[in-house]
C-alpha cells in the first residue's frame, strides 16, 4: 500500500526527472547551435566531432525517456532556453558532471546503463575537442 509520503516523493522525483530530460534535450541542442557556429582553426574537426556526438546523444536520450515512460507513465518534460556555449569544453565537462549528479533518479541497472551510454558520448566528444586544442 502506498502512503501519501511515498506518492509525494515519487511525484517530486518524476518532476526532477522531467526537468533532467529537458536539460538533456537542451544540452543536445546547445551542441547543435555550437556546431552551426564553429569557425576558425580546427573548425572542421570540431564540426565532425560534434556531428558524431549529435548522432549518439539524441539516441541515448530517446531510450532513457521512453524507458522511463514505460516504468512510470507520462513525465512532464520542461525544456529550458538553449544558448550557444561560449567554451564548448567547459560546457561539456559541466554537463557530464551534472548527468553524474542526477544518477540517483534512476534506480534500475538498465536505466543506469543508458546514462552510461549518454555520458560515454560526452566523454568521447571531450576527448576529441581537447585533442584539437
Amino acid at each position: 500500500m502506498e502512503t501519501k509520503t511515498n506518492v509525494k516523493k515519487q511525484s517530486a522525483s518524476l518532476k526532477e526527472t522531467g526537468e533532467f530530460f529537458g536539460k538533456m534535450y537542451a544540452f543536445n541542442n546547445s551542441l547543435k547551435l555550437y556546431h552551426w557556429h564553429v569557425s576558425g582553426k580546427g573548425s572542421y574537426a570540431q564540426h565532425i566531432a560534434l556531428d558524431q556526438a549529435l548522432e549518439a546523444l539524441p539516441d541515448a536520450l530517446d531510450r532513457i525517456v521512453e524507458t522511463s515512460y514505460a516504468l512510470h507513465g507520462d513525465i512532464k518534460v520542461v525544456i529550458p532556453e538553449t544558448l550557444i556555449p561560449v567554451n564548448i569544453v567547459d560546457h561539456c565537462q559541466k554537463f557530464f558532471e551534472y548527468v553524474d549528479y542526477q544518477r540517483d533518479l534512476f534506480k534500475e541497472n538498465f536505466t543506469a546503463a543508458i546514462l552510461d551510454d549518454y555520458q560515454e558520448a560526452i566523454q568521447q566528444l571531450l576527448y576529441r575537442l581537447k585533442r584539437l586544442q
